[in-house]
């Protein structure tokens, strides 16, 4: 009869002395601000895109798919050069600046053509979002702002939303453009 008690009370022990372990060596996340919590999409998106930009091979940035259905559709190259100059001009507008003319375009810079320059120019847009991330606060987040892209985007929220969910279709775009080509994509390694 004691065994049975002592042994009904092991798992109630067990948990007791599990769950003081957790607390004791489980530290809760920081509080981010909402520049934090933005910056950390964007990071995540960054650490997709440019490893993947960067697993194509230069020979294959002129790569399209062929076929039906797919006519007139962007190159490799071209996808990324979208991409990065959304980026930009998003980042643009958030900070409250005039986005190139080619970046309202979402074209990239006609003289951006290699592999290195491509990297350099997608890389340079994602630093431009780390800096337009950094100045968002609650107060200017949901403003109206003066100048926007369109009538639709009109906030600063808005814009940080849309520059990942963006970026996360071209780099869906980019998965498969690698898979075409028999190239696993870093992030599926």
């Amino acid at each position: 009869m004691r065994i049975r008690r002592c042994l009904a009370w092991i798992p109630l022990l067990l948990t007791t002395l599990s769950g003081s372990a957790f607390t004791q060596t489980h530290k809760p996340e920081p509080v981010r601000t909402v520049s934090q919590a933005l910056d950390f999409w964007i990071t995540n998106t960054e650490h997709l895109v440019v490893p993947a930009a960067d697993a194509m091979p230069e020979v294959k940035y002129s790569f399209a798919p062929t076929g039906a259905g797919f006519t007139g559709v962007r190159t490799f190259a071209q996808q990324i050069k979208h991409l990065a100059a959304n980026n930009r001009r998003m980042a643009a507008y958030i900070l409250n600046q005039t986005p190139s003319a080619d970046e309202k375009a979402e074209t990239g810079p006609e003289a951006v053509q290699t592999k290195a320059q491509i990297m350099e120019y997608v890389k340079g847009s994602f630093a431009a979002l780390h800096r337009a991330m950094a100045t968002l606060t609650p107060e200017n987040l949901v403003e109206p702002m003066a100048v926007s892209p369109s009538p639709g985007q009109t906030t600063r929220l808005q814009l940080a939303e849309d520059v990942v969910a963006h970026s996360s279709n071209h780099y869906g775009q980019m998965v498969e453009y690698l898979r075409m080509n028999g190239i696993v994509p870093p992030a599926s390694r």
